[in-house]
């Protein structure tokens, strides 16, 4: 078995002592955080958001009853070792191609899937395939679209349609009910740490929420949860919302407040959940967390949720 880094072995590395670690989110946004703790090997699992219906994603799920693959792909990719694989996954067929705008990773997983029992069978397969140790869970099995409510009681359907609103939806939920895999579900009731975030606040890290199971047993366990926010707003009605505003929107959401600890460059006077800052951005893409620094402040949560000293 491969050795973990330096880093990941330091003595202040409280995450290195982790027996088991969950992720929640969409696929650019968990795909750093899962990237950047790679290190704990199987005791890190991502349960990913699968309603994307734009992209590749929504072309597959026009022409085929599945889940969208876009956002596992995405992790996939970024946790891969070989470049190659990585680019592989990352295909996009062009228009003098019948399979025009169609990803070639996608197109693996929905085979996978056609020919495994369950859709969590095939991105297992996939994942011993690219010697990625990290496992990877759809939020749910069954194909689901997201849903937003305005407070005139229109509706958008639809994660495309949802991150174009202009204003924050007066409800989020889900076009039909669907229950998280019993796999989440255990990992979640086992986990040492939950986090969420960072990614799109309403189309990558609500829609697992939303899933029949996940929030109530988030509730229930005794892990800490951490919220990582976005470097930069997004632009989506959530970007407009400071981030005390969205995480108390969540907690309407959800029906119960699930965070305890943030960490943010974009603390208000009103963020009442104690926080970490001063995290950095990648050196080539200012979007994204820079991978020590996202370690540096996860450590810094636990040791201030331990009560120890920052």
């Amino acid at each position: 078995m491969a050795q973990p880094s330096t880093q990941a072995t330091a003595p202040h590395c409280l995450i290195e002592q982790l027996n088991c670690v969950t992720a929640i989110g969409g696929g650019h946004g968990l795909g750093r955080v899962l990237a950047s703790l790679k290190f704990l090997q199987r005791r890190l699992v991502g349960i990913v958001a699968t309603t994307d219906n734009g992209g590749a994603s929504g072309l597959l799920r026009r022409s085929h009853q599945t889940i969208a693959w876009g956002d596992i792909r995405n992790c996939l990719s970024q946790l891969v070792e070989q470049p190659l694989a990585r680019d592989v996954l990352n295909y996009r067929f062009q228009q003098d191609s019948s399979l025009n705008g169609h990803n070639f990773g996608n197109l693996l997983l929905h085979t996978l899937d056609e020919l495994s029992a369950r859709p969590i069978d095939g991105i297992a397969l996939l994942s011993r395939l690219l010697n990625v140790d990290t496992r990877l869970l759809p939020m749910s099995e069954a194909p689901v679209d997201l849903v937003a409510e305005t407070a005139d009681g229109f509706e958008c359907f639809g994660e495309l349609l949802v991150d174009q609103m202009h204003q924050m939806p007066a409800h989020l939920r889900l076009s039909t009910s669907v229950s998280a895999t019993p796999e989440a579900l255990r990992q979640l009731r086992r986990s040492d740490l939950i986090i969420i975030g960072p990614g799109s606040f309403l189309t990558s890290i609500m829609p697992p929420l939303l899933v029949d199971g996940i929030v109530e047993t988030i509730a229930r366990s005794s892990a800490p949860v951490i919220f990582i926010d976005n470097l930069l707003p997004e632009q989506s009605p959530a970007g407009q919302l400071t981030l005390s505003q969205r995480l108390a929107w969540l907690t309407t959401q959800v029906g119960t407040p699930i965070i305890d600890f943030v960490i943010t460059n974009h603390a208000d006077a009103h963020l009442e959940i104690p926080h970490v800052n001063s995290i950095q951005a990648d050196a080539y893409s200012p979007q994204r967390h820079d991978q020590q620094s996202l370690q540096h402040a996860l450590n810094n949560a636990l040791r201030q949720l331990r009560g120890g000293k920052q």
